[in-house]
């Protein structure tokens, strides 16, 4: 296979560049304070227009996990893996109206601020040190491995050189604050949904004329209908078909997504309401805005979520269909290595073969979906780490201008570790798998505590640290004891197991009495205006169309 761009995708790659730094810089330079200011380097107070919260919380979303490890299990599991997608549109709408009131109306700027308003300093300091390490040891390492993974597969260079000019490209974004981030990040979801697209058009027309008559993309879309039935259903039963695990061996596809259990335990419920409610890389673009504002951008991301099916899920289906015919020589040797089947190789393998031009308007928005997502979890870990931890403990005294430096210095910090622990991940069998996995092991306390210290007013602080400190070792021994249930099965499981232990403490210590801290709340606070009721009643119906039609 011939790696490598030609001159004319580099050119197209390094317009993307200079547009995107030279409108960071303008928007650094000409929109708002000039001066150092906190509130306006980590939350752009007030700022952010809704079409910019809306597009900033899909680039954070939508990154090489998506385009490379949710292709790989489109190629691995199929059509089923847009559940991630789906219910996550669903639950952006659940968090807009109940969520954000919580957040908004208490001047909450960070998620360990809400669990200190609520609980106490205790639990906030254990949770931003959680949070700390999986931002940056997860997350930020994850994108990066993933993202340099494709490039080199795109360019020819080698990984380091790749994850490098991932990283300083990254840095120079993030260091100039979240308002650099969020209008930057217009441009940079232009790119991912256009190139995406294009990706998936061209993906669907090199089906048809490899397998079918070449008549064009419908063609594309019957043959995946008639050649790949199984990759076609959206509820998996156990023991239905066996799937490449990217390790030499085969899996049950039921371990991966457990048919309707995931939605009767929580699983994943869980994975989205914790991801886009309880994630600070999230919801800190809407921190700052007012609650309508706030609302109209997670609807609008809500509408961009149930784009990714299409720019994600199409491209691992096709290049599945064409490994399966042995259509194109170029994708069957990319995805094997070895003798080994790489379902995360579909992607970047399936851009390698198109057309010299339109190669480098796919590498510009895999690289703007990459970039996009690690400048908004590094701005999170700086928020964290300087408002939370930093200045709590260590220098309580910082004025503003020093807040912002160490900011900065912290963004470059969690780079640097991030860029010299990625190489450690190529191990990996399935890099979507790892992140959803072990994200989950904190993520069934995490999501039991929010909710009961949001609507639950007798929730006592030790209730909560009993089940934030519980989630680890709960995952952790049922990883172990029972190593045949499925991820999302296990995280529904912790997840109940969490919120009743922190029920009972809580009954215990409260005697009936609401907790000193307990928020107090307006059911006026949840109720919305007809655009967004709306829109939210749309998504609903199409998301209930597609598990009708591909059940």
């Amino acid at each position: 296979m011939k790696l490598g761009l030609e001159s004319l995708d580099y050119i197209i790659f390094f317009v993307y560049f200079v547009i995107v730094a030279s409108y960071g810089y303008w928007v650094y330079k000409n929109k708002g304070k000039q001066t150092a200011d906190s509130k306006d380097f980590f939350l752009a107070e007030g700022s952010l227009t809704w079409w910019a919260i809306g597009s900033s919380i899909i680039a954070s979303n939508i990154s090489a996990e998506q385009f490379i490890g949710m292709s790989g299990q489109a190629f691995q599991l199929g059509i089923a893996i847009s559940v991630y997608e789906l219910v996550g549109a669903f639950s952006l709408i659940l968090i807009a109206v109940f969520f954000l009131p919580m957040y908004i109306r208490n001047n909450i700027y960070t998620m360990p601020q809400f669990l200190a308003s609520r609980y106490d300093n205790r639990i906030s300091t254990i949770m931003a040190v959680f949070w700390l390490f999986l931002y940056i040891l997860v997350n930020l390492t994850s994108i990066i491995y993933l993202g340099a993974l494709s490039l080199e597969t795109m360019t020819g260079f080698s990984f380091m050189a790749c994850a490098t000019f991932l990283t300083i490209f990254a840095i120079f974004i993030t260091l100039g604050g979240m308002k650099v981030i969020g209008y930057t990040d217009v441009i940079q979801v232009v790119c991912l949904v256009v190139g995406g697209l294009a990706t998936t058009y061209l993906a669907l027309d090199l089906l048809s004329a490899k397998v079918g008559s070449g008549a064009g993309i419908f063609e594309g879309l019957s043959l995946i209908k008639d050649k790949a039935d199984s990759h076609l259903h959206m509820i998996f039963a156990k023991g239905q078909y066996q799937v490449h695990d990217g390790q030499g061996g085969m899996i049950d596809a039921y371990n991966q997504l457990p048919g309707l259990l995931m939605f009767i335990v929580g699983g994943q419920w869980i994975v989205n309401l914790n991801y886009f409610g309880c994630n600070q890389y999230i919801t800190q673009r809407a921190l700052g805005a007012d609650l309508k504002t706030a609302r109209s951008g997670l609807l609008f991301a809500s509408f961009l979520k149930m784009l990714m099916p299409i720019i994600v899920v199409l491209p691992g289906l096709a290049a599945y269909v064409l490994f399966q015919e042995n259509a194109d020589m170029a994708i069957v040797e990319g995805i094997r290595e070895g003798g080994i089947v790489k379902p995360d190789n579909a992607y970047p393998v399936l851009l390698n073969i198109l057309p010299t031009g339109l190669k480098g308007m796919a590498f510009a928005a895999l690289t703007a979906a990459i970039v996009a997502s690690l400048a908004g979890k590094a701005n999170s870990i700086s928020t964290i780490y300087v408002l939370d931890i930093h200045k709590k403990f260590f220098a309580p005294d910082l004025n503003e201008k020093q807040m912002v430096w160490m900011g900065r210095v912290s963004i470059v910090v969690s780079f640097v570790i991030a860029l010299a622990i990625s190489p450690l991940l190529k191990n990996l069998g399935q890099g979507f798998q790892y992140i959803q996995e072990y994200t989950g092991f904190i993520s069934p306390g995490i999501l039991a505590i929010f909710l009961l210290g949001f609507f639950w007013k007798k929730a006592t602080a030790n209730g909560a640290l009993a089940a934030t400190i519980l989630s680890i070792p709960m995952s952790a021994f049922l990883k172990v004891q029972a190593p045949d249930m499925p991820f999302l099965n296990r995280m529904g499981v912790v997840f109940w197991i969490c919120a009743l232990v922190t029920v009972v403490i809580s009954l215990i210590e409260s005697k009936g009495k609401d907790h000193p801290k307990a928020f107090v709340v307006d059911s006026s606070w949840f109720k919305s205006d007809k655009a967004f009721r709306f829109g939210a009643l749309l998504i609903t119906a199409v998301v209930v169309l597609i598990y009708t039609i591909f059940w």
